[in-house]
């Protein structure tokens, strides 16, 4: 799984290495400090591959891209293969773009 610093919380990590999920998260700054502080009992930083990190921007533009049409941003179909319709239809028009 790859997110953002956002989801870096400790109970958040804990919850996925509980279900086996291998999981690439920056810490925040605070979460760092923190645990300088503590010394050793602050424990080592979570593992964090930055070259991994580094293909969630593919997933985030592609997003935005997706986003560019109203309807899919704002959800004006109520049911989901209705949506999933726009979905494709609009991946489909960034394709032949």
């Amino acid at each position: 799984m790859l997110a953002d610093k956002a989801y870096s919380h400790p109970s958040t990590r804990k919850a996925l290495r509980h279900r086996r999920i291998k999981v690439t998260i920056p810490e925040r700054a605070d979460q760092i400090q923190r645990r300088k502080q503590r010394g050793r009992a602050g424990g080592r930083p979570p593992a964090f591959d930055p070259e991994l990190y580094r293909n969630r921007n593919v997933v985030e533009r592609c997003f935005n891209r997706l986003k560019q049409f109203r309807s899919l941003a704002t959800r004006y179909a109520k049911r989901a293969a209705y949506y999933r319709s726009e979905v494709l239809i609009a991946c489909l028009i960034l394709l032949l773009r």
